[in-house]
Order: C-alpha cells, then sequence, then structure tokens
C-alpha cells in the first residue's frame, strides 16, 4: 500500500485535474473572465477540503469516482470566498497563496465576476456534471448541504460578522460563532458531501463524521489566528498579521497565544475521539485532520 504522503499527494494530483476539467478553458469566450477563472483555482494550495472528502469517503468505502465532482464543488465554492475576501472592500490583501490576488492580477471588476463564476459552477456540477454518479435524490441533498454552508446561515454569515466585528472586542463565545460560520461550515461541508455519496447512512456514524467536522473546522480557524502572529508572509502566502492590521478579533488577542494552542489541541483530541468506531478505515481522515492543525511549521 502507497504510504500515506504518497496518497494524499495523489489525491491532491487528482483533483487539480478534475478542477482543470471542470473549469471553462481559457480561450472560451469571454476570455478573461474564464482566464481569471482559472488563475485563481488552478493557483497552488493545499487543497485541503477535497481531500477531506476523499478521505471521509475511504472511511466509508466509497469509490474516489464517486467523490471528484463534490470535492471539485467544495474547491469551487471556497475560491471563489478568497477571491472575494481578498477584495479592497473586504480583507483588501495583496497576495494569496504567494501569488498576486486576483483583483491584482486582473481588476476588482473581474475579480467580482470570478467569485460569481465559481459559485455558481459549483452547483451547476453537482446538479448535471456527467462524472456525478450520485443519484437525483442525493444530488439535490449535496445542493442543499452546500447551499446552507455557503450561504448567510454559513459562510457568507460568518463573513458578514467578522466585517462587523472589526475594531471591537469579542467574547470567545462571539469569536467561536463567527468562525464555526465563516470556516467551519465549508469543512463540515466537505465531510458531509462525502457521506451523502452513499445510498443509506447509519445515522450514529454520520453524527460521529459531522462532530469531526466541526471541530477540525473550528481548529483550522485557531491555528489560522496563531500562524497569523508566529509565522511568516513567505510561510504563509498571504500578508502575515493582516488580522492584526486590520483591528480583527483573533484568539490569541481574546485569550492568549498559550490559550489559544491548548484549544488547537483540544478540538483535535476531540476530532480525534469522534473517529473511534472506524477503525483503520479512517486513517487518512485522521491525517488529514492532523495536516489541518499543524499544516505550517
Amino acid at each position: 500500500m502507497l504510504n500515506v504522503h504518497t496518497r494524499l499527494q495523489a489525491w491532491q494530483d487528482r483533483i487539480e485535474s478534475v478542477l482543470d476539467d471542470v473549469l471553462p478553458p481559457g480561450q472560451t469566450h469571454p476570455a478573461r473572465l474564464h482566464e481569471a477563472m482559472r488563475y485563481s483555482v488552478l493557483n497552488g494550495g493545499k487543497r485541503m477540503r477535497p481531500l477531506l472528502v476523499y478521505a471521509t469517503g475511504e472511511a466509508l468505502g466509497i469509490p474516489l469516482d464517486h467523490l471528484d465532482i463534490p470535492a471539485a464543488a467544495i474547491e469551487l465554492v471556497h475560491v471563489y470566498s478568497l477571491v472575494h475576501d481578498d477584495l479592497p472592500a473586504m480583507d483588501d490583501d495583496d497576495l494569496r497563496r504567494g501569488k498576486p490576488t486576483c483583483h491584482k492580477a486582473f481588476d476588482e471588476a473581474t475579480a467580482i465576476l470570478v467569485g460569481d463564476a465559481l459559485l455558481t459552477l459549483a452547483f451547476q456540477i453537482l446538479a448535471s456534471h456527467p462524472r456525478m454518479t450520485a443519484s437525483p435524490a442525493q444530488r439535490l441533498h449535496m445542493i442543499e448541504q452546500l447551499g446552507q454552508a455557503a450561504g448567510s446561515r454559513g459562510m457568507v454569515g460568518g463573513q458578514a460578522l467578522d466585517l462587523a466585528a472589526v475594531g471591537k472586542e469579542l467574547s470567545e463565545i462571539e469569536l467561536e460563532n463567527m468562525h464555526i460560520h465563516k470556516t467551519g461550515a465549508l469543512i463540515r461541508a466537505s465531510v458531509l458531501l462525502a457521506a451523502y455519496s452513499l445510498d443509506a447512512m447509519d445515522a450514529q456514524r454520520l453524527q460521529q463524521l459531522d462532530h469531526f467536522a466541526k471541530c477540525i473546522g473550528l481548529a483550522f480557524q485557531v491555528q489560522d489566528d496563531i500562524l497569523d502572529v508566529e509565522s511568516d508572509t513567505q510561510t504563509l502566502g498571504k500578508t502575515r498579521g493582516a488580522d492584526e492590521a486590520a483591528g480583527k478579533p483573533t484568539y490569541p488577542s481574546i485569550i492568549g497565544i498559550s490559550a489559544s494552542k491548548a484549544k488547537l489541541q483540544d478540538l483535535y483530541d476531540e476530532a480525534m475521539n469522534a473517529l473511534v468506531s472506524f477503525g483503520e478505515s479512517a486513517d487518512l481522515l485522521r491525517r488529514c485532520a492532523e495536516f489541518t492543525v499543524k499544516r505550517i511549521r
């Protein structure tokens, strides 16, 4: 059997190929928009959310080709959110994954349209892509889950809370609620879309996977806040200290670095406990969780 690193790399290569396939060719009219879409999506990245889709599928015995389009849809929504988050009206970032952000490489109007196009493409491929193997009922369930995770009660709502929090003091509970929506909702959807690829899912196992995903989603943001303080721009691939400079509340600013690291470990441990009943089948899912918590050294 291939080692863990090799298998995760194989999944990363696989999703790159799938994304390249579902995106319109760059020369297709309107060429500038399609070029910008491909620039934004095929611009590197760790592909953590698609990896969670594949790893959850493995834990449940789902073939990879049943997971390709759900994994791509999740990543398209994620990239759309990054393109819009980087805009001057939002986080006003110049770098993403070590390269100029979409609005810097192209222009602001194009970046807005790129986000719009990627979001709608995600739902289009779930509904009708020839590589989708799920039944119409399963597809509808996936579309509903992704819509909820991406919308005003999920990621977009979390972004609204994030913008409203600039320059304000939040309690730890308020900060957690913001991040559960802004970051955690799409990570949770990554796990659930894989589970919905099954015709039937045991309710207890679904609940365990859901709890795992909630813990990892929050852990990801705690780690992101820590790295914004302790890492550097070159390693991060985005501007270090941007949150602090923008007056955004973070875990280190509210509870301190030491308590933030302790919270990160507690969330990781809780996520691991949620997977106990899955045995060895969830080993790569556990590795994805470790990758989430320790993704940059």
